[in-house]
C-alpha cells in the first residue's frame, strides 16, 4: 500500500483498530468481482467532456483532513474525508464504473484516470463524492454512537483480589492481581484514548486505591448520555483457584435470564402496563450486545496470547458489576495467579501488552460494529 502525499498533511491512522485499518482488501475483492459488470465499455460510452481535477486540487475540495490511499498493484484508490470513505478502481478518461461508498453505497460515476503519471479527477466525481459525504455527515448527528468507555481494573488498594507466591528456578515473587490488572487498564485506556478522541475513556481507578463496586457502577451509569449516545463497561480481573492447573484467560457476560430494571421510568409519559414490555426489550438488546462485546475480545485475546495460554472460553455469571451497570458490560479474566505458568507470563511487560493490545483491537472492534448498526435496536 502507498501513501500518497500531497500539500495536504495526511494523517496516518493507526493500524491498531477495526475502524481505522488501512484500506481493506474487501473493496478491492468487491471490485475486481463487479467492476466488468457494471464499468462503462470504453469503446461504448462517450468522452466525458467535463472538467478535470488534480490530486492536490481534489483534495482540496474536502477540506484540510482529507486524504488519499492509492494501490498501485490494482490501480485503485480511496478518498477519506469528513469520517468517510469512497473506493474505486481507475479507468480510462470518459470511462464510468462503480465508486463503493463506506463498504456499504455504490454510485456510478466517471471514474479517475491516469494521465502521463498523473490521476486526473472528473468534476462529477468529486462533487458527487462530496454531497454524498454531507449526507453521511447529516446522518451521522443521528446515528448511534459509543460516547464513553469505562475501562474498571478490579480490586486495589485494601483489596488485592487474588494472589499468590511462585518461586521459580530459586526466584521468589508475588503475582497480585490489583497490580497486574491495573497496567494492563491503563494500557487499554491509552490505546483508546489516542484511537477516539472524540470519546470519553474513563478509569474506575488509575491508582492503587481502594473502590467499592458501588462506586464502580455509579461511575459509569452517572455519565450523562445524549438521546443518540450509549457506553459500554469492561472490568478487567485476574483469577485464582485453589487448583493450582488451573489456567486460561475467559471472558463473562451477565446470564440471558437475569432479570433486572434498567429502563428509566423517571418522567416516563409511557403507559405503565407497556413498561415491563420495553424493559425487557432493552436487556435483551443489552444482553446480545454484551455477548457480543465478550466475543469480540475474546477472539482478540486468542489471535494475541492463545498459543502461550489456553482460551476458557465465553461464560455467563451474575457479577455485580455486569448486572448494576446499565448498558452493555463485560468482565475479563487475564489469567490465573495461582497457576505458575499464567503467573510468569503475566510478569512479562511484553505478554501484558500483547494482552491490552488484544482488548483494545476487542473493544475497537465492537465499536466498528456498533456505530455501523446503530445498536441493534437503538431502543431508549
Amino acid at each position: 500500500m502507498i501513501f500518497l502525499k500531497t500539500d495536504h498533511v495526511i494523517k496516518l491512522r493507526s493500524p491498531h483498530s477495526l475502524l481505522l485499518i488501512p484500506y481493506s482488501l474487501f473493496p478491492l475483492i468487491f471490485f475486481v468481482l463487479t467492476f466488468p459488470a457494471f464499468a462503462q465499455n470504453p469503446a461504448q460510452s462517450a468522452l466525458q467532456s467535463g472538467r478535470t481535477l488534480s490530486l492536490d486540487e481534489a483534495l482540496s475540495a474536502f477540506g484540510r483532513e482529507a486524504e488519499f490511499r492509492w494501490d498501485p498493484f490494482f490501480a485503485s484508490g480511496a478518498l477519506i474525508a469528513l469520517g468517510h470513505e469512497a473506493a474505486f478502481i481507475s479507468g480510462r478518461a470518459g470511462e464510468s464504473g462503480v465508486v463503493l461508498l463506506d463498504h456499504r453505497d455504490i454510485l456510478t460515476l466517471p471514474l479517475p484516470f491516469l494521465e502521463k503519471g498523473n490521476l486526473r479527477f472528473p468534476e462529477t466525481f468529486v462533487t458527487q463524492v462530496k454531497s454524498a459525504f454531507n449526507r453521511y455527515v447529516e446522518e451521522d448527528k443521528f446515528r448511534f454512537k459509543i460516547a464513553a468507555i469505562i475501562i474498571d481494573p478490579g480490586h486495589g488498594g485494601r483489596d488485592p483480589g487474588a494472589e499468590r507466591q511462585h518461586t521459580v528456578r530459586g526466584t521468589t515473587f508475588k503475582s497480585t492481581e490489583k497490580e497486574i490488572v491495573l497496567k494492563v487498564a491503563r494500557q487499554v485506556h491509552a490505546s483508546l484514548s489516542a484511537a477516539f478522541p472524540d470519546k470519553r475513556v474513563l478509569l474506575t481507578r488509575d491508582t492503587d486505591v481502594t473502590k467499592s463496586l458501588d462506586d464502580r457502577v455509579t461511575l459509569a451509569n452517572s455519565i450523562p448520555m445524549k438521546e443518540n449516545e450509549a457506553a459500554i463497561f469492561i472490568s478487567i480481573h485476574a483469577n485464582g483457584s485453589i487448583n493450582t492447573s488451573a489456567r486460561g484467560y475467559e471472558v463473562w457476560y451477565l446470564s440471558p435470564g437475569y432479570r433486572r430494571q434498567v429502563l428509566d421510568r423517571s418522567g416516563s409519559t409511557v403507559p405503565e402496563e407497556v413498561l415491563p414490555i420495553l424493559n425487557h426489550m432493552l436487556e435483551e438488546e443489552l444482553t446480545t450486545e454484551s455477548i457480543l462485546l465478550a466475543n469480540s475480545i475474546l477472539k482478540r485475546m486468542e489471535e494475541a496470547v492463545g498459543k502461550k495460554t489456553p482460551s476458557r472460553g465465553l461464560k455467563a455469571e451474575e457479577w455485580f458489576v455486569v448486572r448494576n451497570a446499565q448498558m452493555p458490560s463485560v468482565l475479563v479474566e487475564l489469567g490465573f495467579v495461582s497457576n505458575e505458568a499464567d503467573a510468569l507470563l503475566m510478569r512479562d511487560e511484553a505478554y501484558l501488552k500483547n494482552l491490552s493490545e488484544a482488548l483494545y483491537k476487542g473493544i475497537s472492534d465492537f465499536v466498528a460494529f456498533f456505530e455501523r448498526s446503530g445498536g441493534l435496536t437503538a431502543l431508549q
